[in-house]
This record gives structure tokens, sequence and C-alpha cells, in this order.
């Protein structure tokens, strides 16, 4: 079951182009079965519409980041360290003398980071490999790990100090493994878990897997902001939330799978 749900591209059973794919469908069928093809291609053009608003989004967006809760007094955690999780990255920035660096989600995370280690005085991971798509190979001298831009964005743009590098893992599941190790070897047990609300759930239940005590630390908020007019109408932010709400929700089952099967393997 796990091997074949890894088997499918991602892109394909999230919206827009699961969406797309509904509506080729849909367009498809008409000729031969005129009710079934319009009902597949207009459910797939509600469907497209409706989560391509910051509002529709937020049907998904909402429900997920209840789940968390922002953290309001992270001098009083108990906590031993601070771990900021990678997102994505710009490769070869230009206004950067070609070196990558790390993208909007990553910096938000970043500049959340910062802000709690100000606060607390506590020691930094930064955690981030290569990413799935890169397989085993590994980084190389023209491809660094997520982790160097994260480093060195903490070190140069927010003067904060980084103490540990996890430079190899490929997914959330392996950002727990790999952190909950360089941890462990210098006696930390509890740790301010810093990523977006829509990411929290999922980071939570696989650190806390991998033994450490998780006290959530979220940022980047967007379920419960004001709606307006313009909320309804279609935006490439819109679909950005939804992919990622829907990403995630998708995410949570799949790690559920996923540590179900390796205690079944037992």
């Amino acid at each position: 079951m796990l091997d074949l749900l890894n088997a499918i591209p991602r892109e394909l059973i999230l919206p827009p182009a699961n969406l797309f794919l509904l509506i080729l469908l849909g367009l498809a069928l008409w000729r031969r079965w005129p009710r079934t093809g319009r009902i597949l291609a207009g459910t797939g053009f509600a469907l497209l519409a409706f989560l391509s608003s910051t509002a529709g989004a937020r049907f998904f967006v909402a429900p997920l980041e209840r789940m968390t809760a922002p953290l309001r007094a992270p001098e009083r955690a108990g906590a031993q360290a601070i771990v900021v999780l990678a997102a994505g990255r710009l490769r070869q920035a230009p206004e950067y003398g070609g070196q990558d660096i790390p993208d909007y989600v990553a910096l938000a995370r970043l500049r959340y980071a910062a802000h709690l280690q100000r606060r607390t005085g506590l020691p930094l991971l930064v955690s981030g490999g290569l990413g799935a798509k890169a397989g085993r190979s590994g980084a190389t001298a023209d491809r660094p790990p997520l982790a160097d831009a994260m480093a060195v964005a903490l070190r140069e743009d927010f003067g904060v100090p980084v103490k540990w590098l996890e430079a190899r893992s490929r997914d959330t599941f392996e950002n727990a493994e790999f952190s909950a190790a360089l941890l462990r070897a210098d006696g930390v047990q509890r740790i301010l878990l810093v990523t977006d609300a829509m990411h929290m759930p999922r980071s939570r239940a696989v650190f806390e897997r991998a033994g450490l005590e998780v006290v959530e630390a979220p940022t980047a908020f967007f379920g419960e902001q004001p709606l307006s007019v313009g909320s309804w109408l279609p935006s490439a932010e819109g679909m950005r939330r939804s992919w990622y709400a829907i990403y995630e929700l998708i995410g949570i089952a799949w790690y559920k799978l996923r540590l179900a099967d390796d205690k079944a393997a037992r």
C-alpha cells in the first residue's frame, strides 16, 4: 500500500492538477455520456474556482491550524533547544552572488526561530537535506543541503548562532529521526519545534515518535484572517493555501499508515 502511494506523483493528487484531470475526463466523456461528462467537468471547474480563493482555502486551512496554537510563553516552556525545519529554497540567487537562499516559506520559519532564540537564549538546530526528490545521493558541492542556506541566513541576516546542522533528511520523517540523534548526543530531550502552523500536526507526531518532548512553536497562521469580498476571488495565493492544506491533510493520513506499517513490521 505504501509503495503504491509513493509511486504516485504528489502533483497529480493535489489541486490544481487533479481538478484539471477531472475536467479533462468530463470533457472526454461528454459526447458519449453527456450527463456524466457535464457533472464531472462542472464539478472540476467549480472546485477549481472555489479552491483558488483564500476563502475557499480556509475550509481546509482553519481545521488544520486548530490542531495547534501559538506559543505564548517560550521562556517558561522548559525546552533545551530550538529546532527549525526546512522548507524550500531559491537556487543561485543572483542578488546573493549565485548562492542558494531560503524561500519565503523557510524565511517565515527562520524569522520566528530567531525571535525565539533571542527571547530564550536556547541553542538552535536547523534541519533539512536535499528533499525527497534528491533520493539518497546526498549533497554535492554545487547542490548543498537546505540546512546550509538556513544557517547562513540565521547567522548573517538574523544575527543568531546555530549550534547543530542536520543536513541528511529528505522529508519530515527524517527531519525528526536525524535531529533527535544529534540532540540526544548532547543530552537534549525537550525542544521548541518551529514550522508552519499547517505543518505542525504532522511534524509533532514524528518528533514525538523519535523520542523527543515537543513544545509546539508554530508560525504562519492563515485560517483566522478576516474575509472580504475579494477573498472569494480566484488568486494564486488561494490555490497555494489549498494545495498546502490538502497536502498536509494527506500527509497526516499517510504518516499514520507509515507508523502503523512500522509497528506491524516489528
